[in-house]
């Protein structure tokens, strides 16, 4: 493995699909292992994405751990296009949707900094407020969400929760979405949240004029694996897409750095956020 590796999100979601197989089958790593001839620190690192995974280990460990044929194909197809995209070599995308992956990186995530434009950050979200936005006509998206405001729920609860840093403008504030009870009870919850030792929510008031990133949301995670990039997530209503070339994420902390120096303090976003909801 070169010392420079840095994991794909492609790469960690196979990694995790590995690990899934084993924990479906109820084997430690040293049973699985000894199983399909590797180390338990092979299979480790395969599975944890701090080395790639070859398709041949990926059939074998499908083979051993007796994966459905199509199933443990599908993973070989994805690994050899990671391995193709590695060495530069074009291809599509296979089908993996980074939409539908996204809870999976948050729960990995050390530290997420979220910019929103018009809406709550997802992981604040009440189910309330999210079927609001999406008039209940886009289910998969809802369940999306729920599954991304989860993974940041169980987190928070960690020895090592997981820190987010958020801001967005005041207009999110005053946009009354699902009705004054809803957008009440979502204004509450993100007062509540906020006072948490691991989440800092700051304000760009609307006096402020032109700020950085304006019109452009995004999240930017943060891993503890010193193999495993910075990832930027952007999202329209049409698909997600992850960022991962270190020169755009560097740009992207920039930006929110300089959306942080911009907006209130805590202290004040607070008193902000509680004034608008007692508006409503």
């Amino acid at each position: 493995m070169p010392k420079d590796f840095r994991a794909t999100t492609l790469e960690r979601a196979i990694g995790r699909q590995l690990a899934g197989w084993r924990d479906e089958r109820e084997l430690s790593l040293t049973e699985a292992g000894q199983r399909v001839g590797f180390s338990s620190a092979k299979l480790s690192m395969m599975e944890n994405a701090v080395q790639p995974s070859a398709p041949v280990d990926v059939m074998a460990l499908g083979y051993v751990y007796k994966v459905p044929t199509p199933e443990w194909q599908a993973v070989v197809l994805r690994a050899q296009y990671a391995e193709r995209a590695r060495a530069r070599v074009g291809g599509d995308g296979l089908n993996f949707d980074p939409a539908a992956d996204f809870a999976n990186l948050v729960f990995e995530a050390t530290l997420l900094r979220v910019f929103t434009t018009d809406l709550v950050p997802a992981v604040f979200q009440l189910p309330g407020y999210t079927n609001a936005v999406l008039q209940d006509d886009d289910p998969v998206r809802t369940a999306r969400l729920a599954m991304v405001r989860e993974a940041w729920a169980t987190r928070l609860t960690d020895k090592d929760p997981l820190a987010v840093q958020a801001v967005f403008p005041e207009a999110v504030l005053r946009q009354v979405i699902g009705g004054p009870r809803v957008m009440k009870a979502q204004l509450l919850h993100l007062m509540e949240v906020s006072e948490h030792e691991a989440v800092t929510v700051q304000v760009v008031p609307r006096g402020a004029g032109a700020y950085p990133a304006m019109g452009s949301p995004f999240t930017l995670l943060g891993f503890p694996h010193r193999q495993h990039n910075d990832v930027a997530y952007l999202e329209t209503f049409i698909k997600g897409e992850y960022v991962e070339e270190p020169g755009l994420t560097e740009q992207c902390a920039l930006r929110f750095a300089s959306l942080r120096e911009m907006a209130l303090g805590t202290g004040e976003s607070l008193e902000l956020i509680a004034e608008a909801a007692a508006d409503l």
